[in-house]
């Protein structure tokens, strides 16, 4: 059995919940509406089911739900945001404010975040640049999950990168892959749900191939294009990490459970205007036609087109909420 709410009825919600677990009004609005616009989007790995470990971190002090990140401009197309042991989202908000100016005035512009925590779905943030015009690329890394090509060790985080490109006449394209074959969040969802996992997602603690979701968390998640998914991932342990000072993916700890200091890893955003290279008309004009190419090929689609029709669902149906997990929100938010 499932609950219906509006999508802003269980952003309140969600709010109060951590609003009650030691975490500032505008900061718990910041992580509600990401979570909840996970949970639309069908990327319940980082949707609702993160609620539990994210406020057990906040009330072990974990992460800072009261920390205001503080925006550090180091030059006109390059800042730092530190978040300061907080969530990710307010950090990400002051980031995407910040280059929504200087994007425009430098044509290109990037802002870091360092001290960061789990920053959900990574497409989200570069689209509402898109939105604004720009294209978009995001990096983060994250706790380690997988090991070096040819390794053993867990050395990277599934590293997300994201990208995002406006459309004249409809929403942006996005593009959003975690440089594992899989999405950690996925096999956390699936280790909840005690389902089991395909045979090509991950090993075990010791190594070999398996299909049990909890077996795979304490094991090491395999990399998309074998080699070439690790380089990226490499990429993006050095764009992450070291232009931020954060917490190498090795270094961080468990975005899951209150153990340990913060995990500190780091975030990247670079926004870029059309309006400083070959123009903004000629841009749109191009992008038009590749769009067009992918759009009449049969069986082809869009990056990221299957977010609107669930926005649309959800905007028309309301969104649907397991009985168990709206009580136990619930329960969080009126424990205060």
């Amino acid at each position: 059995m499932s609950e219906t709410f509006s999508q802003d009825d269980l952003v309140a919600l969600v709010q109060k919940a951590f609003v009650a677990s030691k975490t500032s009004e505008h900061n718990a609005w910041s992580v509600a509406e990401a979570l909840v616009q996970a949970e639309v989007d069908g990327q319940k790995g980082h949707g609702l089911t993160r609620i539990a470990s994210y406020t057990l971190q906040s009330n072990a002090g974990k992460v800072d739900g009261f920390a205001q990140p503080e925006l550090l401009e180091r030059r006109a197309g390059a800042a730092l945001v530190d978040a300061a042991g907080g969530f990710a989202y307010p950090a990400f908000e002051i980031a995407i404010d910040h280059l929504e100016t200087t994007a425009q005035y430098a044509g290109i512009a990037s802002a870091a975040i360092a001290h960061s925590h789990h920053c959900g779905v990574l497409g989200w943030h570069v689209e509402r640049l898109a939105k604004l015009g720009f294209l978009a690329i995001g990096l983060a890394n994250s706790p380690a999950a997988m090991a070096p090509w040819g390794g053993k060790k867990r050395l990277f985080g599934t590293n997300p990168i994201a990208f995002a490109a406006p459309q004249k006449d409809g929403p942006p394209v996005v593009v959003d892959l975690a440089l594992s074959r899989v999405a950690r969040g996925k096999i956390l969802t699936a280790a909840q749900k005690g389902d089991s996992i395909p045979d090509d997602w991950a090993t075990d603690a010791d190594g070999n191939v398996t299909t049990d979701a909890t077996a795979a968390l304490n094991g090491t998640l395999l990399p998309i294009g074998d080699a070439k998914g690790a380089a990226l991932a490499f990429m993006v342990e050095t764009m992450a990490v070291c232009l931020t000072g954060s917490n190498f993916a090795s270094e961080a700890s468990s975005f899951f459970d209150d153990q340990g200091g913060p995990p500190n890893v780091g975030q990247m955003l670079i926004a870029i205007d059309p309006s400083g290279f070959a123009g903004r008309d000629v841009f749109f004009d191009r992008f038009a036609v590749l769009a067009s190419e992918l759009e009449t090929d049969p069986g082809a689609r869009l990056p990221g087109t299957r977010r609107l029709a669930l926005r649309e669902a959800a905007a028309r149906d309301g969104v649907q909420v397991d009985d168990e997990m709206a009580q136990s929100i619930r329960q969080l938010a009126e424990a205060a």
